[in-house]
C-alpha cells in the first residue's frame, strides 16, 4: 500500500441519483497541478481497488475533492458511492493528467468542454488565479443529459462569484454555459453541435472559433472527445502534450462508466 495515501473523508453531497462529490483530507507532501488526476480507491478484502479520478480541488487548497459518477454494479463506484464522513479512501502519491495550461500554446481565449463529470478537471482549473492572469476570456461548457445533473457545476460557480477573492477575478473573465440535451432549458443541444453550428459562441455574444486566440481542453464521453478532436482537427488544430504544447487537449483517463 505504499503508493497510496490514507485519507480521511470530510463531507459527501449527493446531487441526483447518479452523481456525488466528496472532500478528504490531503496529505502535505502530495502535489498536483490544476486539471491533473491521481488515483482513488477503496482497500476491498486487503487490496487496492483504484480508478483514475480528476481532482476537483485547486491545488491551493488543503482539502481534495473529487466528482463522480454511481454505478451500481461498479467494482468500485458501488462502494465508493456509499462513503461517509470519517471513513478511508486511498490516494495515489502521484498525480498526472494532460489538461494542464503547461500543454497549451499561449492563447486569449480558453475553452474548458466538458460533459458529465467531465467538469471535475475544470472545476480544479477555474479556481487557480494564474488562468485569469494568462487569459482574457474562460468559456466553461458543461453538457448533461437532464438540467439536475448540472446543479454540482452551478453551485460551483456560484460560490466562485460570491467568492471574496475569486468574486472580482471572474467577473469579466468567466463565462459558464451550461447544456441539456433531454430537457427544455435555456440551452439545449449537445455540446459538439454546439460549437460545429457556432450557437454556443451566438449565445455567448463571442466571436467564433478562431486557431489564431483559441485553446481548448476537453473531458468527457469518448463519443464528444472524437467528434471534437475530428473538428478541431479538420480546422487545423494541433493537439498539445508534454512534450510539445498544442491548441488542444484531451484528458483520456476515465473513471469506470
Amino acid at each position: 500500500m505504499s503508493a497510496f495515501q490514507k485519507e480521511t473523508v470530510l463531507s459527501v453531497r449527493h446531487w441526483t441519483d447518479s452523481l456525488f462529490s466528496f472532500t478528504a483530507t490531503r496529505d502535505p507532501g502530495f502535489r498536483f497541478q490544476n486539471g491533473q488526476f491521481a488515483m482513488i480507491g477503496l482497500e476491498v478484502g486487503g487490496k487496492p481497488l483504484m480508478r483514475a479520478y480528476s481532482m476537483a480541488s485547486a491545488n491551493h487548497e488543503e482539502a481534495l475533492e473529487f466528482f463522480s459518477i454511481k454505478v451500481q454494479d461498479g467494482p468500485l463506484t458501488s462502494r465508493l458511492q456509499k462513503i461517509r464522513e470519517g471513513d478511508i479512501i486511498l490516494v495515489g502519491r502521484k498525480a498526472t493528467g494532460t489538461l494542464i495550461t503547461g500543454n497549451l500554446i499561449p492563447g486569449r481565449r480558453l475553452l474548458l468542454l466538458s460533459t458529465g463529470t467531465g467538469l471535475a478537471p475544470f472545476a480544479s482549473l477555474i479556481k487557480d488565479p494564474d488562468v485569469y492572469e494568462n487569459c482574457e476570456t474562460i468559456v466553461l461548457a458543461h453538457g448533461c443529459r437532464q438540467v439536475s445533473e448540472l446543479a454540482y457545476g452551478e453551485h460551483l460557480v456560484e460560490d466562485l462569484r460570491n467568492h471574496e477573492f475569486f468574486g472580482p477575478l471572474i467577473r469579466d473573465k468567466l463565462v459558464y454555459y451550461p447544456t441539456v440535451t433531454r430537457e427544455p432549458f435555456r440551452n439545449r443541444g449537445r455540446i459538439t453541435d454546439l460549437i460545429a453550428s457556432n450557437q454556443l459562441f451566438e449565445d455567448i455574444g463571442q466571436a467564433s472559433l478562431d486557431i489564431e486566440t483559441d485553446r481548448i481542453m476537453l473531458c468527457g464521453s469518448p463519443a464528444m472527445l472524437e467528434e471534437l478532436h475530428a473538428m478541431f482537427a479538420a480546422r487545423g488544430f494541433v493537439e498539445g502534450n508534454h512534450s510539445q504544447p498544442g491548441h488542444f487537449v484531451i484528458e483520456k483517463a476515465f473513471v469506470e462508466r
